[in-house]
């Protein structure tokens, strides 16, 4: 299965909210970072092939339709040469507020600490932390690289290939973008700093492999329920 849709926008500007959405209307699966946590045994090996140089797309996106998120954002560029028919989404919100909100979470010092460890040190911490070097707690650098991004990516694809998504536009403009009905259910709104903070997700330490993947496809499936009721789980 070919991607239909690539995300390009970074982590904490409502990924996970849109993996659903693509989900619900019919692009699903959709590859999210949870999908790694989720399956990591599996994922981790082929993202250490990624890095190195050599990435193996079709494998890692083996039945999957859609992609956010990190890591996998952070080669849109690859992944929009690679699909050529898969439109892009940029998913966006206010610069200011992505700092507030990826250094209370994904760039806590807590989860730093642990993509710096065996075997996401390789796997991930390239993608999800390499651009950002030692300047990871400076607002002025991160708030500029966040809109040199955005802008980077709008200048690079024709608009009729991309969607700027902003965080809270639902629907509408997401469905006329994709072809697709507006559903009847609200949009849906997940994976908020407070969600994150209660499962625990980004402190999680010292588990098996087995008990890793397990939280994340507990936390990925409340975050369905959340959305949609408990049949979606």
């Amino acid at each position: 299965m070919a991607l239909k849709v690539i995300g390009a926008g970074l982590g904490r500007t409502g990924t996970m909210s849109l993996k659903l959405a693509l989900e619900h209307l019919g692009f699903g699966p959709c590859f999210h970072m949870i999908e790694i946590f989720s399956d990591g045994r599996h994922q981790i090996p082929l993202w250490m092939n990624v890095t190195a140089g050599k990435p193996d797309w079709d494998t890692i996106f083996d039945g999957f339709a859609s992609t956010v998120d990190y890591p996998t954002c952070s080669y849109w560029r690859e992944l929009a040469a690679y699909y050529p028919q898969a439109k892009v989404i940029l998913s966006t919100r206010d610069a200011e507020d992505w700092f507030k909100s990826v250094s209370r979470t994904i760039f806590s010092p807590g989860n730093r600490a642990k993509f710096s460890e065996p075997p996401l040190d390789k796997a991930l911490k390239p993608a999800v932390f390499g651009p950002f070097g030692d300047r990871i707690d400076d607002h002025d650098f991160m708030v500029g690289y966040f809109r040199e991004w955005e802008a980077e990516v709008i200048s690079a694809l024709p608009p009729g290939r991309l969607h700027i998504h902003r965080l809270g536009d639902g629907w509408d403009g997401l469905c006329q973008f994709l072809e697709v009905p507006v559903p009847d259910e609200p949009y849906p709104v997940v994976n908020t700093s407070k969600d994150l903070d209660e499962s625990g997700l980004v402190r999680k330490a010292d588990m098996t492999p087995e008990e890793a993947e397990a939280v994340a496809r507990g936390y990925a499936s409340a975050m369905r329920t959340k959305a949609f009721g408990p049949s979606s789980a």
